[in-house]
């Protein structure tokens, strides 16, 4: 072959990409198909998550540990991802959406690689937790891409698509991952996640548009530092608890270390002039509120997400490929009800979706706290469905009710807010009600100790309810296709 057979060769598969790109870019959906690059990177990064948390008992067993020391391979990544979501928000808003998006799957890829080799607890803890870092950069893009493409009045419609792949592709990975666990170990779901997301990079560099760059400005490296220490030394100290004793140094001193970088924080974002959360957004009733609503709603849900697998495993005897099926009941109904939920607060409003989802969200806890020994599959797929309905039905509106209430320029600093102050939440429900079931144990039974959990949960996710009453529905004007009237702002003054 000659030298300029080979150069039209390998100029072919460029060819190609460029006729793509164009084709896609220029067509009259575009916003969808970046909506779908978008969603196939969240489906490659999500997939582990929840038959992670099926298979803690048997990682714990391989690497001779305990299932309460193993928490922090769920609640460290979740809490790193919180942290760092907001940097990377404000990365996006400088450099460009793209770019942070890419380079946060490509990171996620490689850790997902690591981790499939990792050979203790604290290496496994790690990696997952510099991969969630990198799934920060990827979440953190995500909502802003959207928002960008798609107007006001669609954006609760497409963020509803988007809790639909957030919580089917958990369902997926249960499907596919329990009986893989079984046969194969628990590596196998590290190794198979890897070419994932190497084919959603390859088709997110290919679809996604490239944002407008912003002014650069200093990162607040003080202040991740400072949040992080706060909210990483309490949740030690609540999880170290009931194993090393209340009052031991090494509960003690996180304790007391909390509150101090958590003042330490306050003051850090009063005073800088480029802060990790912007608190005059807080100022903002649909931004508290709604925020305030997810946090405690997710608290409850997450918490008891936590410890479903290990109810089912540990007090009604069922094996890990069994529980990953039942338990998927609940992102399964998450991903059916949150983009029919999407639809439908263009309709009633997002308060009143916000308060039902809620509503739901506590019933689910007090149907799990039903749960005993004898217990049939019936009321365990009424809790687990239930809990699914309710943050399917909450997420989509509260999710939009925080976009609308900033300026385009600020989407990515205000989405990662909302993923931070919501980990936080997350993190927070599966340390205390994991800590309270295993502290609860030994002198209210097993099964009675995983009421008394769910209990708790129930409780926060009633003050979720009460912020989500005081969320302000969108102004909309009533036209032809009510599917798709103009959304306003939120033009609400700033809280004095």
């Amino acid at each position: 072959m000659s030298g300029g057979d080979e150069a039209v060769t390998l100029a072919w598969p460029k060819l190609l990409r460029d006729r793509a790109r164009v084709r896609i870019h220029s067509s009259d959906r575009y916003r969808w198909w970046v909506l779908v690059a978008v969603l196939g990177g969240l489906f490659s990064v999500n997939i582990t998550f929840t038959i992670l948390n099926v298979a803690l008992p048997r990682i714990a067993r391989e690497l001779h540990t305990t299932t309460n020391t193993l928490t922090w391979v769920i609640t460290g990544p979740l809490l790193a991802f919180g942290v760092t979501a907001p940097a990377f928000g404000k990365f996006g808003d400088v450099y460009g959406y793209k770019k942070v998006y890419l380079l946060g799957i490509c990171g996620a890829s490689v850790c997902a690689a690591l981790s499939a080799v990792a050979w203790n607890p604290g290496s496994l803890i790690l990696i997952r937790t510099l991969g969630s870092i990198e799934g920060a950069a990827t979440g953190a893009a995500s909502v802003a891409l959207i928002c960008n493409v798609f107007e006001r009045d669609d954006r609760v419609k497409a963020l509803g698509y988007w809790s639909l792949v957030g919580a089917g592709g958990p369902v997926i990975g249960l499907a596919l991952g329990g009986p893989l666990i079984e046969r194969f170990g628990w590596r196998i779901i590290f190794a198979g996640q890897v070419p994932l997301e190497l084919l959603a990079v390859s088709f997110a560099a290919l679809v996604l548009p490239e944002t407008a760059r912003g002014k650069k400005e200093p990162i607040d490296w003080w202040g991740i530092f400072t949040l992080g220490v706060a909210a990483t030394s309490l949740l030690f100290a609540i999880n170290r608890g009931p194993v090393w004793g209340w009052t031991s140094p090494g509960v003690l001193i996180p304790a007391l270390l909390c509150p101090i970088m958590g003042v330490a924080f306050y003051v850090n974002e009063r005073r800088t002039r480029n802060p990790l959360l912007p608190l005059n957004l807080l100022k903002r009733p649909n931004f508290a509120w709604p925020i305030g609503a997810q946090v405690f709603s997710q608290f409850a849900y997450m918490g008891g997400f936590f410890l479903s697998p290990l109810l089912l495993e540990q007090v009604l005897g069922y094996s890990e490929g069994k529980s990953g099926l039942v338990v998927g009941v609940r992102p399964l109904i998450f991903s059916i009800s949150a983009p029919i939920a999407g639809y439908v607060a263009v309709r009633i409003g997002e308060r009143i979706s916000a308060v039902t989802g809620n509503l739901v969200v506590v019933a689910s806890m007090l149907v799990f706290a039903m749960i005993g020994t004898h217990s049939g599959l019936g009321l365990i797929i009424c809790a687990l469905g239930l809990s699914g309905l309710g943050s399917g039905i909450a997420t989509p509106s509260i999710a939009a009710s925080v976009a609308n209430a900033v300026d385009e320029s600020n989407l990515g600093i205000a989405s990662a807010a909302q993923q931070l102050t919501m980990q936080v939440g997350v993190v927070a429900g599966i340390q205390l009600m994991s800590t309270v079931q295993t502290s609860k144990e030994a002198t209210s039974g097993l099964a009675a100790s995983f009421s008394i959990a769910y209990l708790v949960g129930a409780a926060v996710a009633s003050l979720g309810v009460v912020c989500a009453l005081f969320v302000r529905s969108a102004q909309r004007t009533v036209g032809i296709d009510r599917g798709s009237v103009p959304v306003q702002a939120d033009t609400s003054p700033i809280l004095s």
